[in-house]
């Protein structure tokens, strides 16, 4: 058994990934502002499932159980589809505050409960890698999820020689969840959430055996 921790796991790609983990046997711990919507899994694993409310703009008021970490997947993301000219301050630091600035904290906060092999797995966009198709109306999650690509990278070169820590990043390309109805309204996605979650359970579990600090395109389309 493996103690899973998620972030953004109230809905769409998060929640059908906790939810495979838990029928795979895993503890999963959920870290989510929004625990009324996973209250169903709670009642259908209430030995394996810990919902911890946590708001990743203000993770100084979390507090954590005491399972090590053995995977963290850093999957929270938030969006606003808007003309560069018109972002506002506000916009900038609810996109950057969930998509950056909170999983940096968070890895800081949960680092003491990393296990010896700990696999942190960023979830990122499609849109987030150089080179990528863009989009209008995107820049300021495009942007973030471009950080959070590079911060992978520097991350490994942080704790390579020290520990034995693998971090991942999932560049994930249209999947047909909430979200992408707020990017792309009426788009319809190849991929469903459970698709998704499917490869990403997979690659949690296993891919840091073979690869560190990667960055890893996941798309059948963009969108």
């Amino acid at each position: 058994m493996k103690n899973i921790w998620i972030t953004g796991a109230s809905r769409g790609i998060g929640y059908s990934t906790a939810q495979l983990f838990l029928e795979m046997g895993h503890r999963v711990v959920i870290l989510t502002r929004n625990t009324q919507a996973v209250e169903g899994l709670s009642a259908l694993y209430p030995e394996t499932l810990y919902i911890c409310t946590t708001d990743l703009l203000a993770l100084e008021k979390s507090e954590y159980p005491d399972f090590p970490v053995d995977i963290l997947i850093n999957n929270a993301g938030a969006l606003v589809n808007r003309p560069f000219s018109d972002i506002t301050k506000e916009d900038l630091m609810k996109v950057y505050g969930t998509n950056v600035f909170g999983p940096i904290q968070l890895i800081q906060n949960l680092m003491p409960k990393f296990s010896s092999d700990a696999h942190i797995v960023n979830i990122s966009s499609v849109g987030g890698v150089t080179g990528s198709v863009k989009f209008p109306g995107l820049s300021a999650y495009s942007s973030s999820k471009g950080a959070m690509t590079i911060l992978t990278e520097c991350l490994q070169a942080e704790f390579s020689d020290s520990t034995s820590w693998s971090f991942n990043c999932l560049a994930l390309g249209a999947v047909q969840t909430e979200m992408l109805e707020e990017a792309f309204p009426g788009y319809v996605a190849p991929i469903d959430a459970a698709a998704m979650a499917a490869y990403i359970c997979g690659f949690a579990l296993n891919n840091h055996r073979v690869m560190r600090g990667r960055v890893v395109e996941v798309a059948m389309s963009t969108p």
